[in-house]
């Protein structure tokens, strides 16, 4: 089903009041066209499958569906959230929650792998109402019978085809094996390969089909293509991005080797890049993910499995180094620029052997790329691109009851340091990391290395 929506308000759905409530209250304005066609379909109990990209509000739409119905007072899990990624977990749990606010006793538990079991077991001692997680860390909860599936009512399956080229299928099906046949399904991917197709086959009852019209296009994203060689990709790379300018890049290689290789000679070039790639334990993926978002770096240099649920508000550019293998998945690479209202760039090379990627992402969008060439590059020699934020590491967490209220206060209480100069704090369980401006790197440094946050001593480093 793919049709033209016009905006429309929560308030016209048969929603319980708690929710309007809730809604009302995040202030969304009208939904957005994945919402305003899923959310009819979705709220009568039909199962469905829907294209939608990072940013289109499907978080928000099943999350709606999924507690509309939510009866609090049984403590059974009634709602499971499958996603390929613990950074997609999280966040869809804190939408979750977002919109539970109104509705009084709901608990939402995240089930992901790099956590310790510990204290997952001790939140499963009483069922949550909706669990949110990663399949492998789901499974294990099953064959350790921690985690009961038997009154499930909605399964949604988020990211799905970044979940089967990860190499889930066989832990989804066994995941889907122990809840009841009586469900509603729910299907979300940003591709519709062949492999979607089949699961779909496999686990819903005569799904609504729904691709929400405009989804090939982005008109705030300026595209362009540049044909280079294959020894030309680097220095093509570094004149885009003295060209250019842009405050913080997403670029993209296809593998995991690119990727760490291209980092290496980025920082030769005295540009600040961090990798992230599939070969990252999960401490140090969160690192990375930490200091981009926090812009203590300038580009990020990723593959498409890895950056799966990145969400970085105003990103100003993306590069593909190399075309993505297939234009639904080139689609989603460039979607993440141009984000709430801002203006977006898009850089793809392509060498003479893959035109054929070229011509594919065109007929996909339905338009004629724009070509450029090096010459249209302007030279800068002697351009420089530092992040204006440096990340802090402290070796202390959520588990040694550090808030970020302490380490704001810790900061700012001599006066050395205004609030202004602080950005983003992000707490782990065991380690915590605190942006701070470039001109007040050194000094925070001092206050955090020579103080105490909460009376007690924490050694703290700064990520270079």
């Amino acid at each position: 089903m793919t049709s033209s929506i016009k905006s429309e308000a929560f308030t016209t759905l048969p929603l319980r009041a708690e929710l309007q409530a809730s809604i009302a209250t995040l202030a969304y304005q009208s939904m957005t066209p994945v919402q305003a066609q899923t959310l009819p379909p979705l709220l009568t109990g039909k199962d469905l499958i829907a294209q939608a990209m990072t940013g289109s509000g499907k978080t928000a739409a099943f999350a709606i569906g999924l507690l509309n119905g939510l009866e609090a007072q049984s403590y059974a899990t009634q709602a499971l959230v499958l996603t390929p990624t613990r950074e997609l977990a999280d966040q869809v749990a804190t939408e979750i929650r977002r919109l539970a606010s109104t509705i009084p006793n709901v608990k939402v538990l995240t089930l992901c792998g790099g956590k310790p079991m510990g204290p997952q077991l001790a939140s499963l001692r009483r069922d949550p109402h909706i669990v949110v997680g990663t399949p492998g860390r789901i499974l294990k909860h099953l064959e350790k019978q921690t985690l009961r599936l038997g009154a499930v009512r909605t399964l949604v399956l988020d990211e799905a085809d970044r979940m089967l080229d990860m190499g889930f299928h066989d832990d989804i099906m066994a995941i889907i094996a122990r809840t009841p046949a009586a469900r509603q399904t729910l299907l979300f991917s940003a591709t519709y390969p062949d492999s979607i197709r089949q699961i779909s086959r496999a686990v819903q009852r005569d799904p609504v089909d729904i691709r929400v019209e405009n989804s090939h296009s982005a008109p705030d994203i300026e595209q362009v293509f540049l044909q280079v060689e294959e020894g030309q990709r680097l220095q093509a790379l570094l004149r885009l991005i003295a060209h250019y300018q842009p405050e913080t890049t997403l670029v993209f290689c296809n593998t995991r080797e690119k990727c760490q290789r291209l980092v290496s000679e980025l920082r030769q070039h005295d540009l600040h890049a961090l990798a992230l790639h599939g070969d990252l334990e999960q401490f140090e993926r969160d690192q990375v993910l930490t200091r981009f978002s926090s812009r203590s770096s300038s580009i990020l240099v990723a593959t498409d499995v890895a950056a799966r649920g990145l969400d970085v508000k105003e990103l100003a550019a993306v590069i593909n180094v190399e075309p993505a293998r297939d234009a639904e998945v080139h689609t989603h690479r460039i979607g993440r620029t141009a984000r709430a209202g801002s203006k977006g760039l898009a850089v793809t090379l392509f060498s003479s052997s893959q035109r054929r990627h070229l011509r594919a992402i065109e007929e996909f969008q339905g338009a004629a790329a724009t070509l450029i060439s090096l010459a249209d590059l302007h030279d800068a020699p002697d351009f420089k691109l530092y992040p204006p934020m440096v990340t802090l590491q402290v070796t202390g967490g959520r588990k040694d009851k550090i808030r970020a209220g302490d380490l704001l206060g810790a900061l700012t209480a001599n006066g050395e340091l205004a609030g202004s100069q602080i950005g983003r704090i992000t707490l782990f369980d065991k380690v915590t990391y605190v942006a701070v401006e470039q001109q007040a790197a050194k000094t925070a440094l001092a206050i955090l290395d020579d103080g105490k946050i909460k009376g007690r001593k924490f050694r703290v480093q700064r990520l270079r």
